[in-house]
């Protein structure tokens, strides 16, 4: 291994690929880092199709769509370590990582950047209190899938589904398909939380029930999950008595939000937004410390694969200019803010100093509304409006601001109006 590397990739899923792909010059030494034993993350178990229209052209399974990543990988002869888990993060003149695998124990590999690609994680039981007992035949939603499409196991034949996220919709369809018996699924919102073409593919294609503004109340089971109940919540998400439904089954799959994978920041001061509990970020996906960077679904969960490809292209553009051109002003960091029908946007800040390409600012609504503008603005001046139809906080919006749009170096507002 090199004694330094110029851009170091923590994680060799979709982000972490497609980072490595755009950052690649024969004048860079660069290295990615998988804790796996391949390269593909998530995607290794979403045998699905409906992966690469936007960036392919073409309609992929998971798998597909990664192997198409790790032969580009392969082919430009980008180094990487499979099999081998970052523990640590240090920054000095230069960054320090303390890496660890079997082979060769716990080692470390200096960088002078880092690219965060490391993905997230699915919300838990514990996380979300669900009352009851505490039997066998709870898990989450991917953990069913990876046990099903990678390892072969049904893991229930009876089976209900808690929250309604992507994940929750494709495995309701993909237990059916593999004969289990889905009851429905429960969401505590007044809406879905996955994408509409997931609801009508996976739910109503099967005559799956949607129960909305509902959530289980009760666990029953003493070794192994006999039933579950659930119970209808008000507007302020309070039980409404007299609700309840109870289910019979053996299988409880929670589906109920993911969190972006940032444990390696608590070692390193770096500036976190609560609101999407992953790095506060610039433009070019730079977090609070110079030199390191973050995307993917580490930084905010995305709906798409491509979506996650197209932003790791420029986290991976962002390294490489970082690293090649030496010459870097003085940051003048503004801030973006929004108003209280945003839930969150990225990136929080823009370095109007150093803007050489396109601004994309990627956001979810805070509820569902019919029709709306979506309105840019800097020094109390419009200069964009974007207008958008049956918007819901599952499916990400998205505003491209070319550099010629802003007027000046100072803050932006973006802020919904609604339309009748």
């Amino acid at each position: 291994m090199k004694d330094i590397y110029d851009i170091t990739i923590v994680g060799g899923g979709a982000a972490g690929l497609s980072a490595a792909l755009e950052a690649y010059d024969p004048n860079i030494k660069l290295l990615i880092i998988e804790r796996d034993q391949i390269f593909g993350g998530i995607l290794n178990q979403c045998i699905h199709n409906g992966f690469g229209l936007h960036v392919f052209k073409e309609e992929l399974t998971g798998p597909e769509y990664a192997q198409k990543l790790i032969d580009s990988v392969i082919k430009k002869n980008i180094e990487y370590i499979l099999d081998t888990t970052v523990v640590d993060i240090k920054k000095e003149d230069i960054f320090t990582l303390t890496v660890s695998n079997i082979e060769h124990g716990e080692f470390e590999i200096k960088s002078k950047t880092i690219i965060l690609t490391s993905g997230c994680y699915e919300r838990s039981r514990g996380q979300i209190s669900i009352p009851g007992d505490r039997p066998k035949g709870i898990m989450t939603a991917g953990s069913a899938q990876r046990y099903l499409n990678m390892d072969g196991y049904l893991v229930g034949k009876e089976i209900f589904i808690l929250g309604s996220g992507d994940i929750g919709l494709i495995m309701a369809r993909r237990m059916t398909l593999e004969g289990a018996h889905v009851l429905g699924v429960a969401e505590l919102m007044p809406f879905s939380n996955g994408l509409t073409r997931n609801v009508v593919q996976c739910l109503n294609d099967f005559d799956i029930p949607l129960y909305l503004s509902h959530t289980v109340t009760d666990v029953v089971g003493k070794e192994s999950l006999e039933a579950i109940t659930i119970q209808e919540v008000d507007k302020d998400y309070n039980f409404i008595e007299g609700t309840q439904k109870t289910f019979k089954v053996d299988t409880l799959l929670l589906s109920v939000g993911l969190i972006p994978d940032v444990k390696l920041f608590e070692s390193i001061a770096i500036d976190i937004d609560p609101l999407t509990k992953s790095a506060y970020v610039n433009q070019a996906l730079e977090t609070s410390i110079e030199g390191l960077f973050v995307c993917g679904n580490a930084l905010h969960v995305h709906d798409l694969v491509d979506d996650v490809t197209i932003e790791s292209q420029k986290a991976g553009r962002s390294a490489k200019k970082y690293i090649l051109d030496a010459k870097k002003d003085k940051a003048c960091k503004k801030v973006v803010d929004f108003d209280q029908l945003i839930r969150y946007i990225v990136p929080q800040s823009i370095d109007f100093n150093n803007l050489s390409q396109d601004v994309d600012l990627s956001f979810r609504t805070s509820k569902k509304i019919e029709k709306a503008t979506f309105v840019v603005e800097q020094n109390g001046k419009i200069i964009k409006e974007v207008k958008a139809k049956y918007i819901v906080p599952a499916e990400m919006q998205k505003i491209k601001l070319s550099p010629s749009d802003f007027i000046s170096k100072d803050d932006l507002y973006i802020h919904v109006k609604e339309m009748s």
